[in-house]
This record gives C-alpha cells, sequence and structure tokens, in this order.
C-alpha cells in the first residue's frame, strides 16, 4: 500500500500492476498507446489535465501560425490534450480531405514529439443527405439505420472509416511509432443538434454502429493507437441515463461528458447538477476499470473573470472525483465572442494563472514521457 495526498485527502491505493491495468479494450494496443493509458489513470488519481479544441490550429485573431495557442501565450505552455477534428475527412473533395489530413497530420505528430495528448471529435458531415453534421429539418436524412451493417450506406460508411484508418496509420514519428489519439465519435448523441441524435436514432442502431465502427477500427483496418472514449451531453441524472445508449465494455475505453448547460451557459449556473454528473462517470470509471474525463464544457467569452477557480476547478476537486482531463472548446479566429480560453488581455486570464498554477492542474510542460515508460 502506498499513501498519497489526493485533493487534501489521503487516499490508500494499491499499487499493483492489477490494480492499475486498467480495462482497454484493444489487446493490440501500441505500446505507447497502452502506456498513455495506464499513465492517464495515473494522473488522474491525483491531477487532471487540461486541453483545449484547436488550441494549435488557430485562436484569437490568428490562425496557423507554428507553435502558437492562446493558452502558451497566457501560461507559456501548450494544453495537456489537444483537441482535432475528422470533420473534413468526409462530404468533401478529394482535395480538401488530403490537405485536412496534412495539416492534422502535423498538429497530431508534434504533440506527440512535445509529449503532449491528442483527443479527435468527429463532426460527421452527413454520409446520406444535405446538411452537414447538424440535423436540418426537412433536409436531413436519420443515417444512422442506414450506415449500420446491412444498411444502404454501409459499403460508404465503411470507405470513410478507412480514410480515418489511413490517417491513424500515418501519424508517425521519425522512430516511426505511432502517436496515440482518444477517438470520440457520435459524441453529444443524447440531444437532436446532430443528425445521429437520440430522437433521430434508434438505441439498436447507434449501438449497432457503434460496434462496427470500433471492430471494423481495430480488427479489420489495424488501427491500434486509439482510446475510444463515448461521451453523451448532459441529458442524464442517473448511471442508468447514462448508459442507455452504451454499446458494452468492450467498446468503450473511457467515460465522458458535455456539458457546458450547468457551467454557465446563458448565465445559468448549476453546479450540483454538473457534480451530480461528473461523480457519476468518475464513479463507472472506478467501477468497469475504464477512464472517465470531462470531454467538452466551457463559458463562451468567459465573461466570469474567475470562471477556472471559483467554478470549473472548485468542482473538479470536489467529493474525490477521477477524471483524466477537462477540455474546453476552441478559440474562434474571426469571432470577437466565440473563444472558450483565455488570451493575453481577456478579463479571466489572471485567474486562468492561478489555475495553472495549481498543482492539481497539469499542462503540456508537466507531462513527463507519458508514452515510452509507465508512472509508478
Amino acid at each position: 500500500m502506498k499513501i498519497i495526498t489526493n485533493k487534501n485527502v489521503l487516499l490508500f491505493v494499491c499499487i499493483t500492476a492489477g490494480h492499475f491495468l486498467f480495462a482497454q479494450i484493444d489487446k493490440k494496443a501500441t505500446k505507447e498507446t497502452k502506456n498513455l493509458y495506464y499513465n492517464l489513470n495515473i494522473l488522474s488519481i491525483r491531477n487532471i489535465l487540461f486541453g483545449h479544441q484547436h488550441a494549435l490550429e488557430y485562436g484569437h485573431g490568428w490562425s496557423n501560425e507554428p507553435n502558437r495557442s492562446d493558452v502558451k501565450s497566457v501560461t507559456g505552455s501548450h494544453p495537456a490534450v489537444i483537441g482535432i477534428d475528422f470533420s473534413d475527412f468526409s462530404g468533401q473533395s478529394k482535395v480538401q480531405t488530403e490537405k485536412a489530413k496534412q495539416n492534422l497530420r502535423k498538429i497530431v505528430v508534434d504533440t506527440y514529439k512535445r509529449g503532449g495528448i491528442t483527443t479527435v471529435s468527429w463532426h460527421f458531415n452527413n454520409p446520406a443527405s444535405e446538411g452537414g453534421f447538424y440535423w436540418k429539418e426537412g433536409v436531413s436524412t436519420a443515417s444512422m439505420a442506414l450506415i449500420k451493417p446491412g444498411g444502404s450506406h454501409h459499403e460508404q460508411y465503411k470507405e470513410i472509416l478507412k480514410t480515418i484508418a489511413d490517417f491513424a496509420n500515418s501519424v508517425k514519428a521519425k522512430n516511426g511509432t505511432l502517436a496515440p489519439m482518444i477517438f470520440r465519435p457520435f459524441h453529444e448523441f443524447d440531444g437532436d443538434w446532430f443528425w445521429w441524435g437520440k430522437s433521430h436514432t434508434a438505441r439498436e442502431d447507434f449501438i449497432a454502429v457503434w460496434q462496427f465502427t470500433v471492430s471494423y477500427l481495430k480488427d479489420t483496418l489495424g488501427v491500434h493507437n486509439f482510446i475510444y472514449a463515448f461521451s453523451p451531453d448532459n441529458q442524464f441524472n442517473s448511471e442508468s441515463e447514462y448508459l442507455e445508449r452504451y454499446p458494452g465494455d468492450k467498446f468503450v475505453d473511457l467515460f465522458g461528458m458535455d456539458n457546458y448547460g450547468d457551467f454557465g451557459r446563458d448565465g445559468k449556473y448549476d453546479l450540483e447538477s454538473g457534480l451530480k454528473k461528473l461523480e457519476i462517470i468518475s464513479d463507472l470509471g472506478k467501477k468497469k476499470k475504464k477512464l472517465a474525463a470531462f470531454t467538452e464544457t466551457g463559458l463562451e467569452s468567459v465573461p466570469n473573470e474567475k470562471w477556472w477557480t471559483e467554478v470549473l476547478l472548485k468542482t473538479l476537486k470536489t467529493n474525490d472525483l477521477k477524471l483524466a482531463y477537462v477540455l474546453v472548446w476552441r478559440n474562434d479566429s474571426t469571432s470577437p465572442t466565440h473563444y472558450y480560453a483565455p488570451f493575453p488581455g481577456q478579463v479571466s486570464e489572471r485567474d486562468f494563472v492561478r489555475f495553472y498554477d495549481d498543482p492539481f492542474t497539469l499542462f503540456e510542460k508537466d507531462l513527463k514521457d507519458i508514452y515510452n515508460k509507465k508512472l509508478d
């Protein structure tokens, strides 16, 4: 037994290999992916990693500048977790898709070489209708039933997954190792705003597509550098509601949640409810020996100058939550108001530095060799 300090309480943690070998679903995962999975579990006992979507691609008032992020401009460090998106991997011209793959490949590999982590969302353009990834009444088709095995668009879906697999197997560092990624398909499926949302998709169809997606990528296409994240929005109040569309323990590595509504959206805060939902995914992770994470959150424009420490950090430190990371949404390059992380001069900048300085939060500079060895 080893005594460690965790959020001002003493925890007794068994440090045998069996305790920390969580149930990663891909038995053929690369060594680096297995080490990342293991180490995220270790780190989540005492800390949480901070992430930012599209942090390296663009920020408030800029885009496509090497090694720049708004978070680094404020703190001196990139986020520990960098969010990218596979949105351009379908529904675009071949030239557009190849350009997107080239740009993202550099971000993923460079992040891996610096010791950071990549997480991938997928705003999947509807393969059977116009309307993009959002549900547009009278335009969008309820397509999950069409892309599942036996569906009219299943072969087309397999080709899209081949594009993803080709990318996954191309993100190689100079030594030939593949950069691991946390892949988060069909997120916020309990809402109605995406075409794969709950009102547009039967439970059985959602589960069938999820199970096929994971199996086809890892077992047929040979993708072994993915960690698979399951992340509804916040439309649940119990474990049973959270698991209503759960595809099973053999198809999920990480329990996530996207939640903006409880953390200040439209000026409304319900931190008690937000904490309860985080406890549900944290407890599921512990019970099922899988990771858990706060996969999306944030407050647009961050008008609350102490939001980082008095809202987010205070919640994350409550009730012994065990979460691998928290990720806030993107900073648009042209919009004066659509941003979720501070930049120099933004009203919450000083509080974000306090958030950064807190020993509980980890940024890229704090990560030490998480791919090549297992942490104690």
